[in-house]
């Protein structure tokens, strides 16, 4: 797009932003009974460094604007962390499609402590008074890939991650968003007993049909799947990790739909998606939802009454999908709530989906205090902080973190500016405080950048290449790996 100068190049994002989602949407979403939205948002919206080919900062103004209809229209936002630098699962929705480079090759610690720093810039500035009661939680990273960074490696970066949030945000209910974690697709189980006594964390699951083994059965045949799939493994972890949700799911059974899988990689279901995919059949009467009939939509909103209720706690992926540019019209229906709604296979009251899974194992509230930001919240055992300590001594694909590049603590922090709003009273207009971007006042902790003297690969290199040797020039001193900033929260009178 960046080369696309004829169309605007970069610039042609910001039309998009304009028109995709604008306050309407946000009315109708409050309007269909929804009360939270989640956010995806990318590191480039605090920054970019050395050319890296994203529109950096203009983003950040459109979710500014979406706290305002947050706010107007009652409703709560899940912000989401959504792009690291260097890619924390390979997939395009990650910045770039191609190799994992977080926590993993030879950038994987750097591009880490770059993702940690922006985790703490975002949560000092929705942990301010002025957005906290609207920003209540914090995806602190979108699908990280546990089954290559490995599971040690996610859960100190996770600890630190927590101890970023709260050192911005202070301790108890209302200071801050929930953090949540994604289980790195090891399932909830594993996550169990995770952080015991963290204040106010939430895990993360995002349960889909549609992306593995195809089935030519029908829609009809789905009605209580997600309830035999999902029900019990949700209600275990409400009881053994805590607040737990579905931080995705859609109506799709198949992988059919436009781009779907990315941009020109086909579908399993047609057996062009790359690898050895079997054909199991057309995805037409999949996509071509305005020849369903009242029994295949009435398929699909059992089957999504059934997810509601199976996960209890859920965001829907995705509210609105886009035409396509040449036939006019959505070819991924199944992805679109908006579109359920407004031909008729989505409830027009979520709340009804209650009971459609029956007695599932059903989980026993209340949560502990702890758990919502009551008493003994924050108090971590040392023991715990101490296994999971920051950083992990080697890294996937890349060995002890001693010999990898890393960056120093010495750079100027890149604050997120506030919205500006003024008051009219009579003759006088004022600029109203909307924040300085900055909830902790004692936390002046620099941030990472690089070392003049030391050499790096780029965020995106790929796992299979060595990393600089050597890393420093031979006049630097010996590299050492720099202790993590973290600022406790000054106590409150």
């Amino acid at each position: 797009m960046a080369a696309d100068t004829a169309s605007g190049g970069l610039s042609q994002l910001e039309t998009h932003y304009q028109t995709f989602i604008t306050e309407q949407d946000f009315a109708e979403i409050a309007g269909a009974g929804l009360n939270f939205v989640r956010i995806p948002i990318p590191y480039w919206a605090i920054e970019t460094r050395d050319g890296e080919p994203f529109l950096p900062k203009v983003c950040w103004t459109y979710f500014l604007k979406a706290i305002q209809w947050a706010r107007k229209y009652g409703l709560r936002i899940n912000l989401d962390f959504h792009s690291l630098p260097g890619s924390q699962n390979g997939w395009n929705h990650s910045g770039k499609l191609g190799s994992i480079n977080v926590l993993n090759g030879p950038m994987g610690y750097a591009n880490a402590q770059r993702s940690l720093d922006y985790i703490r810039i975002f949560a000092e500035f929705i942990s301010q008074p002025e957005y906290r009661d609207v920003v209540v939680m914090f995806g602190i990273t979108n699908e990280p890939e546990a089954t290559t960074m490995g599971q040690d490696p996610l859960s100190r970066y996770y600890l630190l991650s927590y101890q970023y949030v709260r050192g911005a945000s202070g301790i108890g209910e209302g200071n801050g968003p929930y953090v949540s974690f994604h289980d790195g697709f090891l399932g909830l189980n594993q996550w169990a007993g995770f952080l015991p006594n963290a204040d106010r964390t939430a895990l993360d699951d995002h349960p889909y049909l549609c992306f593995s083994t195809q089935s030519s059965a029908p829609m009809s045949s789905y009605a209580q799947t997600p309830c035999d799939t999902w029900s019990a493994s949700f209600n275990t972890s409400m009881s053994a990790f805590g607040m737990t949700t579905a931080g995705e799911w859609s109506n799709a059974v198949t992988d059919c739909g436009l781009w779907v899988n990315g941009v020109g990689l086909g579908s399993r279901y047609e057996g062009t998606y790359p690898g050895n995919w079997p054909v199991v059949g057309n995805c037409t009467p999949w996509t071509d939802w305005q020849s369903w009939n009242a029994s295949m939509k009435q398929d699909i909103t059992n089957f999504a009454l059934a997810s509601m209720d199976a996960l209890q706690n859920w965001f829907f992926w995705t509210w609105k999908i886009g035409n396509s540019s040449t036939s006019g019209i959505v070819e991924a229906p199944q992805w679109s709530y908006q579109l359920g709604l407004q031909n008729g296979w989505m409830p027009t009251d979520p709340r009804v989906a209650s009971g459609t899974c029956a007695n599932q194992n059903i989980w026993n509230p209340p949560l502990q205090a702890w758990q919502t930001g009551g008493a003994g919240a924050g108090q971590i055992p040392a023991s715990v902080s101490s296994e999971y300590a920051w950083p992990p001594a080697t890294i996937s694909n890349a060995g002890a973190v001693t010999l990898l590049p890393s960056y120093t603590p010495t750079g100027t922090v890149a604050t997120l500016p506030p919205p500006t709003f003024t008051v009219t009273s009579g003759k006088s207009v004022q600029t109203a405080n909307a924040g300085d971007g900055w909830n902790n006042p004692s936390d002046t902790a620099r941030e990472m950048v690089g070392i003049a003297t030391c050499s790096y690969l780029n965020p995106w290199i790929g796992p299979s290449v060595a990393p600089p040797s050597p890393l420093c020039s031979s006049g630097a001193a010996a590299r050492a790996v720099p202790q993590p900033p973290v600022t406790p929260f000054p106590s409150r009178i």
